[in-house]
């Protein structure tokens, strides 16, 4: 009988899956993790995750939950056999414990996605899987001029793919968007970081490309507040592809640990 909760921290390789989300005959994150769960825990296991990355999506701080008994190994040894059992691509960062009933998308406070962008005529080398390459120079000013009308609470219908918000709410509250410049492996980039307390479907992309319009000089700042008051998917930028999105990390009260 379930009396606890066992929550995975996990990392994984987008470019690997076809999307988080079991799906029937494809090779997806959480159909690879629930087959290496059962053959760890000798059942069957249905799990949660805090947040449905699209295909080519990464994570570094994906939260993946399910019910946990008496009986199973300690956090330690478990997190080993999952790891080895998973395969390529997915790497298990931790476990622990948590309240019977918690969920890893419904307790989650907040969610913070990193976009990747490098800019200019020079390809990344090292980065070209994680990174956007936006081949011109991006006036990063007018793209933190174009953020605050995005914060708080609001309707970002225009922000998502439109099929999923039909008959759908889509009011979200994002609580931090920065555009910072980083350097990895000895090559320059921007780190789009974005805070929420969820996202509709794409939502983080189509704002990447917006702000990207805004950056390239084809939109001016004020064009996002516009596009945002139209809540209409035609009213905002492209969707910025996939590979340069990280699921980061995903936060909870500290109350649901054991």
């Amino acid at each position: 009988m379930a009396d606890r909760t066992l929550v995975l921290t996990v990392a994984y390789d987008g470019a690997l899956f076809a999307g988080f989300a079991r799906q029937p005959g494809l090779g997806t994150v959480q159909g690879r993790l629930e087959s290496a769960l059962s053959t760890a825990l000798r059942r069957s296991v249905v799990t949660v995750g805090a947040g449905r990355t699209d295909a080519g999506v990464h994570a570094l701080g994906q939260v993946v939950s399910f019910e946990g008994r008496s009986g199973d190994p300690e956090p330690h040894s478990l997190r080993r056999s999952v790891d080895a059992l998973s395969g390529d691509g997915i790497s298990i960062r931790g476990v622990r414990w948590a309240r019977l009933g918690f969920s890893a998308r419904f307790d989650a406070e907040s969610r913070e996605y990193r976009y990747r962008i490098v800019q200019g005529g020079v390809a990344p080398m090292f980065l070209k899987r994680f990174a956007w390459h936006v081949a011109r120079e991006l006036d990063v000013d007018s793209m933190r001029a174009a953020i605050p009308a995005l914060l708080g609470e609001h309707d970002f219908k225009s922000f998502c793919v439109a099929e999923s918000a039909v008959g759908k709410p889509t009011i979200r509250r994002l609580d931090l968007i920065e555009v910072v410049a980083e350097e990895h492996l000895g090559e320059a980039c921007l780190c789009v970081r974005i805070v929420g307390n969820a996202f509709l479907h794409s939502m983080v992309r189509v704002l990447v490309g917006s702000l990207v319009e805004v950056g390239a000089g084809r939109r001016g700042p004020g064009w996002i507040a516009e596009a945002l008051a139209a809540t209409d998917r035609g009213a905002a930028g492209p969707t910025a592809p996939p590979h340069g999105l990280v699921l980061h990390e995903v936060r909870y009260p500290e109350g649901v640990w054991l």
